[in-house]
């Protein structure tokens, strides 16, 4: 039998070695060995077996060895292959386990699924860990007592308590980036009551995307309690509509417009125009777009939408097939000081901008509103309902699709309420809270304009789209989780004030107009309005009046035309010891009553709305 034995070493020798070069697996870094490697042992492992076996009953008699010999050859050859392969990171693991349990906080984890199962794999790679995982909590009853990567499953989240206290747990991190704001806020509450600090992992996108490490492991932010579910985007549909295109982004310096920036970016168009009348902030988004996407051509272009010459030769130059028109003033009280402003910018602005895409062929055109523009009571909100309106009325003359998106408040964007009440802990209090009753819908921005993005490819020409908000939050709890989130009580180390409305706010925004009916489209989280036959005549004639009542400066004529635009327009006045508005300082003639009357500020709920007597014609203002 020897020479039949030496005559088959030979043969596997040759053959074996080179089919695992050919393959790499003699490249593979075998102390971060997977799952995924072992599959790809089997397979070649498979293939180098077949294609020696092959050439041995060529070469001589098939049945010059007995088939289980060749079995044999295939099994052995794949145990000691893989066993020789992960013995070293079977051995680097238990020396990190064996050096970190000695080192790290104890600490629990809640969630013991995916996103927990690759947060312990991460914390076990790491030979320094400040986390020492003691056990998991999950309240799914059907994991309890079972172990995952070895480590136990203690019990539920009812028990955080006892767990921290009879296992010693310094850190809960929890490990539910889907979870909801209540399942999150529920949780922070026992283990403010454990008396144990808590973190939080990043966003369920990084999760997917493996970007998971115990660096991102982070303090929970305001964002985590409100428990946004993550977007799912028809990104095969979005790449079609966008990739390869030239796209104008109006407002592009702004929270808003920088990120649909980014987040174009991603579909590989053939080049974004940055259209700002802000010098600095456009910069900025400039210089980072071309540091993160080098093969991407970026143009800044500094101008403003209201000059129709420098609009113009934007287009001409750059000839953009798809705009997102993000540029708006859209601060309530800022616009009630400054109607004139309003009216031009976002009324004007957006004429202008809508009607040189109409001339200029624009395949679509996205315009971002507000839930401010449903029943507006104040300027901004009118304002930007008027810009909905001749939006839809090009729509209906236009080869360009026009399509409208319709959303609330955005978390983090500049000047929206976070940042200023994290400014105001910073500085000790107080948290100046407007009234106890406001509520507001909030997105975060990348939910946002993901959305806007969506909706812009689902768009056929003159819709209303609405995103889905979720659930209203009331602005006083979130004053007051943040406080708790910094580590202070509310109302002990800080305290938070009432001042009162604001002109023109309101309580709560609403996101839909009577009569406006409300329908699916294919993504879950978009609504789309029914769309509303506008006179563009009209439409076009009554702005005329409006633009040139702001350019004269007539705030009386600002008023009463807006609200023969926008008849749900109902102008409220807030007096709260403050100053009125600046159009009734500069025309007190138009308000006598304004002189003698100023409501004091008082500590009710409800605060006093003064209601001047109408203008000639009727108009409540």
């Amino acid at each position: 039998e020897w020479p039949l034995f030496v005559k088959g070493v030979v043969v596997v020798l040759a053959i074996k070695p080179l089919v695992l070069a050919l393959s790499g697996m003699y490249r593979n870094l075998w102390r971060y060995a997977s799952l995924q490697d072992t599959v790809e042992i089997f397979r070649v492992v498979t293939i180098a077996s077949f294609i020696a076996t092959l050439v041995l009953m060529t070469v001589d008699h098939p049945h010059v060895f007995p088939r289980s010999i060749y079995f044999l050859d295939w099994f052995l050859f794949l145990f000691f292959l893989a066993a020789s392969r992960l013995a070293w990171r079977l051995v680097r693991e238990r020396q990190f386990t064996r050096k970190r349990s000695n080192g790290g906080c104890k600490t629990l984890i809640v969630g013991a699924g995916e996103a927990g199962s690759m947060l312990l794999k991460e914390i076990m790679k790491q030979p320094d860990s400040p986390y020492e995982v003691v056990g998991f909590v999950d309240d799914d009853r059907a994991k309890a007592g079972m172990r995952l990567h070895g480590v136990p499953v203690l019990g539920d989240t009812l028990r955080l308590s006892q767990l921290v206290s009879a296992y010693r747990i310094e850190k809960v991190i929890i490990a539910l980036p889907s979870a909801s704001g209540r399942v999150v806020r529920a949780i922070i509450r026992r283990c403010r009551m454990a008396g144990v600090r808590f973190k939080t992992l990043p966003g369920v996108s990084d999760i997917i995307n493996g970007k998971v490490s115990v660096s991102q492991i982070k303090d929970v932010e305001i964002d985590d309690l409100l428990g946004r579910e993550p977007v799912l985007l028809d990104d095969a549909a979005i790449r079609g509509y966008l990739s390869g295109k030239s796209i104008l982004v109006t407002g592009a310096g702004g929270s808003i417009g920088s990120e649909i920036c980014r987040q174009l970016a991603r579909f590989a168009p053939r080049k974004i125009i940055l259209f700002d009348s802000a010098e600095t902030p456009l910069f900025y988004i400039e210089q980072e777009l071309a540091k993160q996407h080098p093969g991407l051509t970026v143009i800044p272009v500094l101008g403003d939408i209201r000059q129709a010459d420098r609009v113009e030769e934007a287009f001409e130059t750059c000839m953009p097939e798809v705009v997102f028109h993000a540029a708006a003033y859209k601060h309530v009280p800022m616009m009630e000081y400054n109607p004139a402003e309003a009216v031009t910018n976002n009324i004007g602005g957006t004429r202008v901008l809508a009607e040189t895409a109409h001339r200029f062929g624009v395949k679509d055109f996205v315009m971002i509103s507000t839930d401010k523009a449903v029943n507006p009571t104040n300027v901004m909100g009118a304002s930007k309902r008027v810009a909905e309106l001749h939006v839809q009325a090009l729509a209906g003359r236009s080869a360009t699709r026009f399509s409208t998106v319709r959303f609330g408040n955005v978390l983090g964007s500049n000047g929206s309420v976070i940042p200023m009440f994290k400014e105001q802990i910073r500085n000790g209090g107080p948290v100046t809270v407007t009234d106890p009753k406001v509520v507001r819908y909030f997105m975060t921005i990348p939910e946002a304009t993901q959305l806007v993005l969506q909706a812009g490819c689902i768009g056929r020409g003159g819709e209303i789209f609405l995103l889905d908000m979720g659930e209203p939050v009331p602005i006083l709890e979130l004053a007051e989780e943040l406080i708790k989130l910094s580590g202070l009580i509310p109302y002990e180390d800080i305290d938070i004030t009432f001042t009162g409305l604001r002109p023109g706010e309101k309580l709560f925004e609403e996101l839909l107009i009577e009569g406006e009916g409300i329908g699916p489209t294919v993504h879950d989280k978009i609504k789309v309005l029914a769309p509303v036959t506008t006179d563009y005549q009209g439409i076009v004639a009554a702005q005329e009046r409006l633009l040139a009542a702001a350019r004269a400066f007539d705030l009386g004529g600002i008023m009463t035309l807006l609200q023969e635009l926008v008849p749900e327009y109902s102008p409220a006045l807030h007096f709260n010891g403050d100053p009125p508005p600046a159009f009734l300082r500069l025309r007190p003639d138009l308000f006598p009553a304004v002189k003698r009357t100023a409501l004091p500020v008082t500590d009710t709920p409800d605060r006093p709305v003064y209601s001047p007597p109408p203008l000639p014609g009727g108009l409540p203002c």
